[in-house]
């Protein structure tokens, strides 16, 4: 693993912190949580107990021991050599290709139907929705370009912008509480459904993303201390966030009520016709915006400094280890990003057929996020972290096989289980001949 040459250090802990909460918290796992219904609340924290804090500790362990840009990249190449590093690295980044179109179209789309019904149609036409999906990806990809000076501020107001939406969201539902009106009884034990086994896992995984802001190593000043204390700071936030917005979305809807697309549109409208604040659904929607552009600049950012690191190491063309002459950034690894999620979005708008065959590609990639997971835990194992680098493991295993079970709606339960079980053989038999070939070039 090479050093990361003449990066700049502007990071402090409070941008790793709003970095952090941008990066994890969606408002898309609150509407999943909910239709599970009450019960959902202890999975939260649950989730938050076995996998959000084994998850902080193995980053907080692993980055303060190799304080590399790079991340999960670096920690497994240096823990069990560079093919397993370039393996998990390869998973992680190529997942996020195709994670990134999805949530810009689905942030985007929900804004829109919670800025109210004469905006709601604009999410379903293409003719809008790809243009201006194109302008947000490429107008937070030249900030990112001129640096995380720059770069920093859409992660830091699309985080602000996150909390206020929640904070705003949990008072209305407390207001619809206390007038007695509460959609939705609480209760602590979840309601065991087949069909809805397959949201549990997503349950688990809506926290991840902490380990996103540690492959901005070499931009961090003081990487080791500071992303230990962030890990902390920002997992308590992005905990009670999740909380707070599943109570305040059964607050104002029934969970069966509650689409895991525009479940927070639907909490947004019921808030504003019940508290008679017509001018609450279009505040939210505005939020909601920023936030999915600060979600949005968060990981494309931080992919794109994975993908740059094994470029430096040049396993991917040696390009992407560039850096900007002035900038110092990774422009080569940005725009090559940027182009990528482009061709995605246009695939999504050309046609069945092409829309299609980009969602079974998007299929493909499920298992292949959590797989990184495995190496993160393993190498924390490795450093001591011996009874939470378990939990944390057994957690992602349990989310891999919850990821199997059909979610509703599902046509072809084999067509189905049959995409899950070629990712992992079609994307790591890929990763070993890029491997093989950036180790002969070498």
């Amino acid at each position: 693993m090479r050093p990361s040459p003449g990066l700049v250090r502007e990071l402090g802990l409070r941008d790793v912190v709003l970095f952090n909460v941008a990066a994890v918290v969606s408002i898309r796992w609150i509407a999943t949580a909910a239709r599970i219904g009450a019960g959902s609340l202890s999975l939260w924290i649950g989730a938050a107990v076995l996998f959000f804090v084994p998850l902080a500790l193995a980053v907080a362990r692993l980055n303060e021991r190799f304080p590399r840009e790079g991340g999960l990249y670096a920690w497994t190449g240096i823990t069990f050599g560079e093919w397993h590093g370039f393996l998990c690295g390869w998973l992680y980044w190529l997942s996020n290709l195709f994670y990134l179109p999805n949530l810009l179209l689905a942030g985007i789309g929900i804004a829109f139907h919670t800025a109210g019904e004469r905006y709601a149609g604009l999410a379903e036409s293409h003719a809008v929705m790809t243009p201006v999906c194109l302008a947000v990806l490429w107008g937070t990809l030249l900030v990112n370009l001129v640096g995380v000076r720059a770069g920093k501020w859409t992660h830091n107001a699309g985080a602000a912008a996150t909390c206020l939406a929640g904070a705003g969201i949990l008072i209305a539902g407390i207001l619809v509480y206390a007038k007695g009106l509460g959609a939705t009884t609480l209760h602590a034990a979840p309601e065991w459904r087949w069909e809805s086994l397959n949201y549990w896992s997503q349950i688990a995984f809506a926290f991840g993303g902490l380990e996103l802001g540690a492959n901005l190593s070499g931009e961090i000043r003081d990487s080791g201390r500071t992303v230990r204390r962030a890990a902390w700071i920002s997992a308590a936030m992005i905990s009670a966030l999740y909380v707070a917005g599943t109570f305040a979305v059964l607050a104002l809807l029934p969970s069966g009520q509650v689409s895991i697309v525009t479940g927070l549109a639907q909490a947004a409208q019921s808030a504003a016709r019940r508290l008679g604040q017509a001018w609450l659904a279009p505040v939210l929607a505005g939020l909601v915006a920023i936030g999915v552009m600060g979600q949005f600049g968060a990981w494309l950012g931080g992919s794109a400094r994975l993908a740059f690191s094994i470029g430096l190491d040049r396993y991917l063309p040696e390009s992407f280890g560039r850096l900007h002459p002035r900038w110092k950034t990774p422009h080569v690894a940005l725009l090559w990003q940027g182009a990528a999620c482009s061709v995605a979005l246009l695939a999504l708008s050309a046609g069945e057929n092409l829309r299609a065959a980009y969602q079974l590609l998007v299929d493909m990639t499920v298992i292949t996020y959590f797989i990184p997971f495995l190496y993160l835990f393993a190498a924390a194992w490795r450093q001591g972290h011996r009874w939470s680098a378990a939990s944390g493991a057994l957690v992602t295993l349990v989310g891999i096989a919850c990821s199997f079970v059909p979610p509703e709606g599902t046509r072809s339960v084999w067509l189905f289980e049959a995409k899950l079980a070629a990712s992992c053989g079609v994307l790591a038999g890929l990763a070993a001949v890029v491997f093989r070939r950036g180790a002969r070039d070498r």
